[in-house]
């Protein structure tokens, strides 16, 4: 079977699907390796590492798309123009797996299933421990919340660290990050690094240790959080009743500080509405806000998709594609999720199909022309499969998982994350 990896087309996108050191090891599972000249040059890996590690070269894209299998960073819904360019060339019994939105666009996985192709959609990769390693979501959330804090340092008129000078004692940067998922806690590892004073909130009481583990200060607010983490240890969406009084509660931590980090996502659904405009109000003049779930409405009520603004003399940013900024390292865990996921899947050179696997049967999003996950149809509004996996349906009676692009992230978000968030 032959694997190929194009060059992605979505605006501003530098990561690849694959890294030559990958190559090796596909090879060893009887995968030929094919690559879209120029596929990992943005991202710093050059075409002449992709052919030393045992991978063809292609320079047309017609030619790529002929292979059983197509391996993305981004597909179907997470790049909607360039799927739609592509659309054509996908054929009956093709595999592809990527990120696609699947919860945000589930039209464009239709559009896809229709095309007979069998999509496996990375962002529905189940949060088990045997599925750590294929795990998407994570992997890009991490990068995303450490660079989240650096956009903050590079934008605060302040420095993070407390410093003792000749020319006087300066004050350390007052950090908060919402969100203890995978973005928020690199964030605090990353501000803590820097010298910040970090605190933590999340809805989820257990996440006070891991918060206080990283040296942040866990801040808990008076809220009825019993039923606040859903399946996997995700936080949940909440009522809008809870999430009033969360804002209110908020306010008073985020006027104290003076660098936000938001990361609360939700997959497929606006994101919660965490910091209002009279919140960024209180802030002191020249802090910095940036907030990870931007794409979907943001959790301030002033932020918007990959701009920076300034408001009430605080300046708020809404990147969506913060993984895209760190493409080499970025590529590299994606790379290897990928690998790990093919590694699942492949056996002596031939996809093996066992639905009765968890991970094979989350994952798949559409196949024999049917979009196969019931969540994914519930959305669409179509009768559940005769054969629906019974699992499937169960999972998604549960409300969406707080996470980032995950996201959370998405995303990538365009996505939105074990997250995140």
């Amino acid at each position: 079977m032959r694997l190929a990896v194009p060059l992605e087309t979505f605006p501003g996108e530098r990561r690849v699907a694959l890294v030559p050191t990958a190559v090796a090891a596909l090879k060893k599972l009887g995968l030929e390796i094919c690559v879209e000249i120029g596929a990992g040059s943005q991202a710093g890996y050059p075409d002449e590492a992709y052919a030393e590690a045992g991978a063809e070269m292609v320079a047309d894209r017609e030619t790529l798309f002929a292979a059983d299998i197509i391996a993305q960073v981004r597909t179907a819904g997470a790049n909607r123009d360039g799927f739609q360019a592509d659309l054509a060339r996908f054929k009956q019994g093709q595999i592809i797996i990527g990120m696609a939105d699947p919860l945000g666009d589930a039209s464009a996985i239709q559009e896809l299933a229709a095309r007979g192709v069998t999509l496996f959609s990375m962002e529905l990769i189940p949060r088990i421990t045997r599925a750590q390693s294929m795990d998407v979501l994570s992997s890009m959330a991490t990068v995303a919340g450490y660079h989240a804090v650096l956009l903050a340092a590079t934008k605060l008129p302040k420095m993070f660290p407390m410093l003792m000078t000749a020319a006087g004692t300066l004050t350390a940067a007052k950090v908060f990050v919402i969100g203890g998922g995978v973005a928020g806690l690199q964030a605090i590892a990353t501000a803590r690094r820097l010298g910040g004073i970090v605190s933590a909130y999340d809805v989820r009481p257990a996440v006070k240790e891991q918060v206080e583990s990283l040296g942040g200060k866990f801040v808990e607010m008076q809220l009825e959080t019993a039923s606040a983490e859903g399946q996997g240890g995700y936080a949940k969406a909440m009522d809008e009743a809870f999430y009033t009084k969360q804002r209110a509660l908020m306010a008073e931590v985020v006027a104290q500080s003076d660098v936000v980090v938001t990361t609360a996502a939700i997959p497929g659904r606006p994101s919660p509405l965490l910091i209002t405009g009279d919140a960024v109000k209180g802030m002191p003049p020249g802090s910095i806000i940036v907030d990870l779930a931007a794409e979907r409405g943001g959790n301030c009520e002033l932020s918007q998709p990959d701009t920076e603004l300034i408001e009430h003399g605080v300046t708020i940013l809404g990147p969506t594609n913060l993984p895209s900024e760190v493409p080499y390292h970025a590529s590299q865990m994606y790379a290897k999720n990928i690998s790990n996921f093919l590694h699942h899947l492949v056996t002596d050179g031939e996809v093996k199909y066992d639905l009765e696997d968890e991970i094979t049967r989350e994952t798949m999003a559409a196949r024999d022309g049917e979009v196969t996950n019931p969540r994914l149809r519930d959305i669409l509004k179509l009768a559940p499969l005769e054969k629906a996996v019974e699992h499937q349906a169960a999972n998604s009676e549960e409300p969406p998982a707080i996470r980032l692009e995950e996201d959370d992230s998405k995303p990538d978000a365009q996505q939105n994350s074990n997250e995140n968030e």
